[in-house]
């Protein structure tokens, strides 16, 4: 027996054939999908943004009220009668001064002076907004409110 008349047991494996689409990406079969398309290869970014905006009406003048709400100093009247005598006058600018309020975004806040507390020296307060509560003890203890 020479060695060309040799022959083996199992028979030969044939060669896989492969077809197109997803399953045999990855076998140097090309581009697949979205991006082998003609036309528009990706979404557009800004509509994408533009969709996920609140489609509520007047969503914007709802952002605003909190902001406002943001930019007001709020003081008691407790504070109040600690840091000032009689006879004096309470505005933005001196409780600033004062560093009893701090200045947002670099502008002097709205104050508003609620009612906690007691008071008994004789304040004028110029320029903040003042809750019931407090009006009435100011004026009960013979303060002016402008």
């Amino acid at each position: 027996m020479q060695i060309h008349q040799l022959k083996p047991i199992h028979k030969p494996k044939k060669k896989k054939r492969w077809g197109q689409g997803d399953r045999f990406a990855g076998r140097g079969r090309g581009t697949r999908g979205q991006k082998a398309r003609a036309g528009r290869k990706l979404k557009p970014v800004i509509r994408v943004l533009i969709k996920r905006y609140p489609k509520l009406r007047g969503y914007r003048g709802k952002l605003k009220i909190k902001s406002e709400k943001l930019k007001t100093a709020i003081l008691n009247l407790e504070i109040l009668e600690k840091k000032f005598k009689e006879g004096e006058k309470i505005s933005p600018q001196v409780l600033l001064e004062k560093k009893l309020i701090s200045k947002i975004k670099g502008k002097i806040p709205k104050v508003k002076i609620l009612g906690k507390g007691e008071i008994k020296n004789k304040l004028i307060i110029e320029g903040c907004q003042i809750s019931k509560k407090a009006r009435e003890k100011i004026e009960k203890a013979g303060g002016l409110i402008r």
